[in-house]
């Protein structure tokens, strides 16, 4: 690639040929402030819209000022980001801003982590001299998601998400003037739209526009509740990620502190969804296989490829968008829907407390998850399996709320049963590591041979779609994966085209997988951090004693004791779903209660 020679605050620089201003000002050191601009080097996303005009700079031989974010590098340019005429601009636009924004941060959700209050901050804003009208939008509450367009800035980050890296097409900016605002199309609230409650745009949203529904004063009341019996689940993602929240290099694993930090709330009992990671894999595996077995034996009206279908963003996006395909993935449900359908009858059978005075809480990366434990068909009675879930910016609030000194917390271990997992288990936090789980049980029990190489490496990477062909012992199975919707549509597009020749694929819905989801610490832009969450969740692995599934001996007592065998009329009943055709029906789905 071409390098470009410019200069910037007179330091000398070279960048390669199509570089912005403002990462050429980055290599040489130089902080330009910016609100809309977003990249994420390491997932291959960028956003340059040049909107807000925070990062102008002066550049020689140009009257007005350049949009360091949208300008690219010219050979021999000379480029000043600190003179009074840049810093002037600066201030003006940000008063403009904040003259139509609401001053709540003491209550705002995002006061701490909000990229406008830090610019701001940065800046010196000490006094806006712009008054005037503020605009006013109607709040919209999803299930997931929070929408309050009055401390929107018009960035777009969120429609770029939504639209370009995502395709579900949810958001789009609408309206001119005064007006503007993003929003569904026709201002439908989000239950309305095509909206999957990925929380991607969440994790963008440079302010508190775009935000979670909370539930930590549900668990809280309920905590506080003697009459109930709370328990615990953790997503695998979640301990990747935990520690950026109170300091930590991204990538610390902080699984031990936070068992130790779940315990000092007062749940009764802290458990691991990645027991019911191992679950999903012998019924998800077994129904592969199934699949596999008859389509071998001549059965060629055999539902191929197998989806995954622990990800409920992309069970949304593929009940919005591809209804007609809905027999295609696997009907077993998510792991944390498993672990809420067992504890609520084998364990609380175990401790003999009625369902409904066990509180079921779950701890995830992603916000999806609160959506999904509120569907109808993961009720009983009208009692949800998964009573509430927290996303991990929220277990973390809480934990400092509770004033528990997390980085001096000494490791403890995850409760028994339904706390004791595999390797296979934890990879399911990241693109590839679900398909990974299954190979590594599915190729034992097909073959009735034991694994020599348990890691599959060629499953592994960031590459938005992968495939491989893993040899079963001279069956060729052809393994696709996705992460990120917009990949996953064009998977599918070649399921429809009849250009597939896959036997498996693995979809998630975030990039990165669980790892990114949109309940996970802020990364603000900062590349390397899901790389480096990648990289953790696979430490985890190699130091489980045991990284297989089906050799978890809690889940061996779980079948010989309750389910019987996978894929068994019980396990059908408690771990398995059916999908539903979401663009005829539009649902509001009510608030539970504890």
């Amino acid at each position: 690639m071409d390098k470009i020679n410019l200069t910037i605050d007179n330091k000398p620089v070279q960048v390669d040929s199509g570089t912005s201003l403002l990462k050429a000002a980055e290599v040489a050191g130089i902080k330009i402030p910016s609100l809309c601009y977003l990249h994420l080097e390491d997932l291959n996303i960028e956003n340059k819209p040049g909107g807000c005009r925070i990062c102008v700079v002066e550049v020689n031989g140009r009257k007005n000022l350049a949009p360091s974010c949208a300008t690219a590098c010219q050979e021999g340019m000379v480029v000043r980001t600190n003179t009074m005429r840049v810093l002037n601009a600066r201030r003006t636009v940000m008063e403009l801003i904040l003259s139509d924004h609401p001053f709540d941060c003491l209550i705002c959700a995002k006061s701490g982590t909000c990229d406008l209050q830090k610019t701001a901050q940065d800046l010196g804003i000490r006094e806006i001299h712009y008054k005037g009208e503020q605009s006013h939008y109607k709040e919209d509450r999803s299930p997931s998601i929070i929408r309050d367009m009055d401390k929107c800035i018009l960035c777009r980050r969120c429609e770029m998400m939504c639209n370009k890296f995502q395709t579900v097409g949810a958001l789009w900016g609408i309206n001119r003037g005064f007006m503007s605002v993003v929003a569904p199309a026709f201002e439908q609230d989000l239950v309305q739209s095509t909206c999957t409650y990925c929380g991607q745009c969440v994790a963008v949203c440079p302010t508190g526009a775009l935000t979670e529904v909370d539930h930590t004063n549900q668990i809280i009341r309920a905590l506080a509740n003697p009459k109930k019996t709370v328990i615990v689940q953790t997503a695998p993602a979640v301990r990747a990620a935990l520690g950026e929240e109170f300091g930590l290099e991204p990538g610390t694993l902080v699984t031990g502190k936070m068992v130790s930090a779940l315990k000092q709330l007062g749940f009764d009992y802290v458990f691991d969804t990645d027991f019911a990671a191992d679950l999903t894999i012998m019924e998800e595996g077994t129904e592969l296989l199934t699949r596999l077995t008859s389509y071998l034996n001549g059965n060629k009206e055999e539902s191929l490829p197998m989806l995954t279908s622990c990800c409920p963003a992309w069970v949304n996006f593929f009940e919005e968008y591809f209804p007609e395909m809905k027999d295609i993935p696997s009907t077993a449900r998510s792991p944390q829907q498993m672990f809420g359908a067992i504890a609520k009858t084998y364990f609380a059978d175990k401790i003999g407390v009625d369902r409904k005075d066990l509180v079921v809480a779950s701890i995830m990366p992603c916000l999806a998850k609160k959506y999904e434990c509120q569907r109808e068909e993961f009720k009983t009675d009208g009692n949800p399996d998964v009573d509430f879930a927290l996303s991990t910016r929220e277990l973390a609030a809480l934990i400092k709320q509770s004033n528990i000194d997390f980085n001096s917390l000494p490791d403890a271990d995850f409760d028994k049963p339904m706390g004791e997992s595999t390797g296979a288990a934890v990879i399911f936090g990241t693109t590839g590591g679900v398909i990974e789980a299954a190979v590594r049980t599915a190729y034992e029990v097909y073959t009735g041979k034991t694994l020599e190489k348990i890691s599959f490496e060629e499953l592994r990477g960031m590459e938005g779609i992968r495939h491989a062909t893993i040899d079963f012992n001279g069956l060729p199975i052809n393994i696709g994966i996705a992460h990120g919707l917009g990949n996953a549509r064009e998977l599918l597009e070649s399921i429809k085209a009849g250009t597939c020749n896959f036997h498996a694929i693995e979809i998630m819905a975030c990039p990165g997988g669980c790892i990114g989801g949109g309940g996970q610490p802020l990364h603000h832009g900062k590349s390397g951090i899901i790389t480096a969450r990648q990289r953790a969740i696979y430490q985890e692995d190699l130091a489980k004693p045991i990284r297989k599934s089906h050799e978890n001996p809690y889940i061996k007592e779980l079948y010989d004791e309750f389910l019987g065998e996978p894929l068994s009329k019980k396990s059908h009943h408690l771990l398995h779903t059916h999908y539903f055709d979401r663009s005829k029906v539009k649902v509001v789905i009510p608030k539970s209660k504890v």
